[in-house]
C-alpha cells in the first residue's frame, strides 16, 4: 500500500519533549514502512522520523495549539501532497472534514482526545464517510451513537526501553500539571508514605501554572521534586529507576501512554480505575487499581509483590508497536476492500 500519514502541527515527529500523540504517529509511520509499505509523513520541518517527509511549517506551533488558521494551512498543504495514495491516516482534527472535497481519497482518522460535546459533534459529522479509530473502549463510551471502525490500543517498541531494577528509591509522576492528571494527588500519596517523588510534566498553560502553585509547589522539598519537562533519554532513566509510577487521574483518560512506557521499563503503575487505566493495568499483576489516595498509599507498601518482569512482558505480549501496526494495516485493507 501507499500510506500517507498526516501528523498534527503542534510538535515534531517524534517529539523532543512532551507529545504522546506524536510518539504514536512516529511509531506508526516507521512501522508501516518496516512492514514493506510506501509511506509519506506530512509533519513539520524539524521532524526527524526516518520515513519520507513533507511539510509546509518549518517549525511546530506548540505555543499556539488549536489555532484554526495554523492547522488549516497545514491541512491544505498536506492534502495537496497525499493525492494518489491508497490510504490517508489523518491525525489532525480539521483534516478529515477538509478531505470531503476529495471523493477519491480513502481517509482514516484516529481520535486522540476525549469525546466531549464539541468533538462528538465534529466526529459525528465525519463518521459516515471517514472510518474512526478509537484508542480505548473508555474513550468511545461517552459517544455510543458515533460508529467506531476499530478500537486499537497504543503500542511501543519494548526494546527501546531499558529494563530497570527500580532501585532508585522513589516514585515518579509523569504528565501534564493539570487537575485531571492529579500531580497534587501524587504529592499527597508521597507525603502519606514518606516515599520520595519525582514529578515530570508539562507546565505551559495558565491552568497548569495555577494548579502547580496551589497543589504542588507548597510541598516541594528534598523528597518531593519537580523536574519540569525532560528529554526522552532522561525520562527512560527515571522510569527504569522508579519503584512505581503514580497515575492518579480523575477523568476519562483516552489512553495514557506513560503507563505502558513505565511497564516497558519494568515499573508497575498505581492508578485510579478511570479512563483506560483498567484496560492497561492488570490489577495485582502489573500494578494496582486504587480507589483513592489513601488506598494508593497503602498499596504502595505492597509494590514489592509485583513482578517487574511481568510488567515488561505485558508490553512485549500485547502493547507492542507490531501489534498496533498490524491492526491498523488490517483496517486499511478492509477500507480498501470496501
Amino acid at each position: 500500500m501507499r500510506i500517507a500519514v498526516i501528523a498534527p502541527p503542534w510538535a515534531p515527529i517524534p517529539p523532543t519533549l512532551y507529545g504522546g500523540i506524536e510518539l504514536v504517529v512516529d511509531r506508526l509511520a516507521r512501522g508501516f514502512q518496516d512492514a514493506g509499505h510506501e509511506v509519506l509523513l506530512f509533519t513539520t520541518g524539524e521532524s526527524t522520523c526516518e520515513v519520507p517527509r513533507q511539510h509546509v511549517l518549518d517549525h511546530a506551533e506548540g505555543g499556539r495549539i488549536g489555532a484554526a488558521a495554523i492547522e488549516l494551512r497545514h491541512v491544505i498543504a498536506a492534502y495537496d501532497e497525499v493525492q494518489g495514495f491508497d490510504i490517508v491516516h489523518d491525525h489532525t482534527l480539521m483534516g478529515p472534514l477538509y478531505a470531503e472535497r476529495y471523493s477519491d481519497l480513502h481517509v482514516v482518522t484516529t481520535i486522540h482526545g476525549p469525546f466531549n460535546e464539541e468533538l462528538r459533534a465534529i466526529y459525528g459529522r465525519m463518521a459516515p464517510r471517514v472510518p474512526i479509530v478509537a484508542v480505548s473502549h473508555a474513550q468511545r463510551k461517552p459517544a455510543p451513537d458515533i460508529p467506531i471502525a476499530r478500537v486499537i490500543h497504543h503500542g511501543i517498541d519494548v526494546d527501546a526501553f531499558p529494563f530497570g531494577a527500580g532501585d532508585g528509591g522513589y516514585c515518579v509522576f509523569l504528565g501534564r500539571l493539570s487537575p485531571d492528571k492529579g500531580a497534587g494527588r501524587a504529592v499527597d500519596v508521597a507525603r502519606k508514605t514518606g516515599v520520595p517523588l519525582k514529578i515530570v510534566g508539562k507546565m505551559r498553560e495558565p491552568i497548569e501554572h495555577d494548579y502547580f502553585e496551589r497543589h504542588v509547589a507548597p510541598y516541594l522539598n528534598d523528597e518531593i521534586e519537580y523536574l519540569g519537562e525532560v528529554d526522552h533519554a532522561e525520562k527512560l532513566e527515571l522510569l527504569a529507576g522508579a519503584t512505581a509510577m503514580l497515575f492518579p487521574i480523575r477523568w476519562n483518560e483516552p489512553f495514557g501512554l506513560v503507563m505502558i512506557e513505565s511497564l516497558a521499563c519494568g515499573t508497575p503503575v498505581l492508578a485510579f480505575p478511570e479512563g483506560a487505566a483498567p484496560e492497561v493495568i492488570e490489577d495485582g499483576r502489573t500494578g494496582f487499581l486504587c480507589h483513592d489516595e489513601a488506598q494508593m498509599a497503602e498499596l504502595l507498601d505492597e509494590i514489592g509483590t509485583i513482578d517487574r518482569g511481568a510488567c515488561r512482558a505485558a508490553v512485549e505480549g500485547y502493547f507492542s508497536t507490531s501489534r498496533m501496526v498490524r491492526e491498523h494495516l488490517d483496517l486499511f485493507a478492509d477500507v480498501l476492500g470496501r
